[in-house]
């Protein structure tokens, strides 16, 4: 899943090297933590949380696959 998150995130913002992710499994669920440089903050989560929505939606869905529950937490 933070590979998925990564490559997202790459293709979304200006500085690509300052992508960082972390991942952080439970039982039943992961939690995925994205780092972005602070001026690429706003190209992440989008007006209105639009794009942050998006990500956390297509995790979700390559999520079910393995019967886990994956949060995204933008940081």
């Amino acid at each position: 899943m933070g590979e998925l998150v990564e490559v997202i995130a790459k293709a979304l913002v200006d500085h690509p090297d300052q992508v960082a992710v972390n991942e952080v499994e439970g039982n039943q669920s992961i939690i995925v933590e994205l780092k972005v440089a602070p001026e690429d903050m706003g190209k992440v989560i989008g007006k209105q949380g639009r794009i942050a929505k998006a990500i956390r939606t297509v995790v979700k869905a390559a999520a079910t696959k393995d019967n886990k529950r994956v949060v995204v937490e933008i940081i």
